[in-house]
């Protein structure tokens, strides 16, 4: 039997700045960005964020010196994704470029896979 390595979920520079700027208080040492998937939204699945320590379960991944949690389960849908955050006149927040998506919702925070 072999073993599937998936391929790592990661953060841009923009992220990673932009979280340091969240969890940058005393005491968050161990928090990260945790991303999961919930079920609903527009086109089957939504993706969730906060800004928390790692959870029994989670995958850990490291960019730009900042923690990225991925729900264990939800590493199969987000596998070789690319989170950024962005700043601009439609809005400010973080984006998801995820190559397992077959079509997204026209807000990005739902896909179906």
């Amino acid at each position: 039997m072999t073993e599937t390595t998936l391929p790592a979920v990661s953060l841009t520079e923009s992220a990673a700045q932009h979280i340091a700027e969240i969890i940058g208080q005393p005491n968050s040492e161990n928090k990260g960005l945790r991303i999961y998937i919930e079920t609903g939204g527009c086109s089957g699945m939504s993706y969730a964020m906060e800004i928390a320590p790692r959870k029994p379960g989670d995958e850990e991944f490291t960019a730009h010196g900042m923690k990225l949690f991925v729900e264990d389960r939800g590493l199969v849908y987000l596998a070789g994704s690319v989170i950024d955050y962005k700043d601009g006149l439609t809005g400010a927040g973080f984006r998801i470029t995820n190559p397992n998506a077959k079509q997204t919702c026209g807000c990005g925070k739902s896909f179906e896979a």
